[in-house]
């Protein structure tokens, strides 16, 4: 690999289900010993996960599984359409699951049994620096450019995405470029696809969840890249918090995931510090100010939003 009151809830909670597998739930329990920690995931997501274990979920999993004496597995599947019910709940006649955790998904995302968060973002505002934005280093100041300054920026937001709702608020409708939430082609990266269009000037600013965002900045090699966080608003919800999930009626291995989140909390925030990810320590806290984005080996990315993990 949440949700507003609105309709904005509503259509995002539907994204998880069609994004993450659909379907009714089904509680199965998992007593037997493990002989891995075998994981969930998308072999093209950075900075969650790749084929070669180089996301920050993957080095998480890695962290856990070394601790529990365990190696990784891993069984992959695009994170589109179906992925919950093509990975955590798929089971041949006669045959084992092939993976049992997904180390990323919404803390209240009804296809799995959530542990409690390990962690909670934001979503941010990524510009180029050098074309007449390097005055922002806010929302408010954003916000406050000259009415004849906004009209002319072309700001771009995923489709059903919080985004859209925050061009609503601030009447800036017309100046939203939409981009799809979820596309077919899995080796699609609407992260680096958004950095090239900044670069190039195609846009002038997006809206982007906030690992996604920070990262695609560190990556960008045509452009430096700043990176803002937004704060939650009235109708607006931007923040989330995300957890692992693994099978219903899986309650023990629930447990010892969460007693590995507990035992590991500096570990983790050192490994996504790492990575740039925008953190929050409490519900509704403030987000800290712009991000400059340092040097980074390139590396790849593909996921959207929490709504499409």
């Amino acid at each position: 690999m949440t949700r507003p009151s609105s309709w904005l809830r509503r259509s995002l909670c539907m994204l998880f289900v069609l994004a993450l597998g659909g379907g009714t739930a089904v509680a199965v329990a998992d007593d037997a010993p493990r002989k891995a920690f075998r994981v969930c995931k998308d072999p093209n997501n950075l900075p969650f996960t790749d084929a070669g274990g180089q996301g920050f979920e993957d080095k998480i999993a890695a962290l856990f599984a070394a601790q529990l004496g365990l190696p990784v597995e891993t069984y992959t599947f695009p994170q589109r359409l179906g992925f919950v019910r093509n990975t955590l709940r798929f089971k041949l006649p006669g045959k084992d699951y092939p993976c049992d955790i997904v180390m990323g998904v919404p803390a209240d995302f009804g296809q799995v049994l959530p542990t409690k968060p390990y962690y909670r973002s934001t979503y941010v505002l990524v510009f180029a620096s050098g074309k007449g934005l390097d005055g922002v280093r806010s929302e408010a100041d954003f916000l406050a450019l000259p009415p004849e300054k906004l009209a002319t920026l072309r700001i771009g937001v995923f489709d059903r995405s919080p985004g859209s709702a925050w061009l609503a608020r601030h009447q800036l409708v017309d100046s939203g470029v939409p981009y799809r939430v979820m596309n077919a082609n899995p080796d699609e990266v609407p992260g680096e696809l958004i950095a090239r269009d900044l670069a190039s000037g195609a846009i002038d600013a997006a809206v982007m969840w906030g690992p996604i965002g920070s990262y695609a900045a560190r990556q960008a090699k045509d452009a430096a890249l700043r990176v803002v966080p937004l704060a939650s608003d009235a109708g607006v919800k931007f923040d989330y918090a995300m957890s692992m999930g693994v099978r219903f009626g899986d309650k023990a291995w629930k447990q010892q995931i969460e007693a590995l989140i507990d035992r590991n909390q500096g570990e983790i925030a050192a490994i996504l510090q790492d990575y740039g990810v925008p953190l929050l320590a409490e519900p509704n806290a403030p987000p800290t100010a712009s991000v400059e984005p340092p040097a980074a080996t390139p590396l790849r990315q593909a996921a959207v939003t929490p709504a499409a993990r």
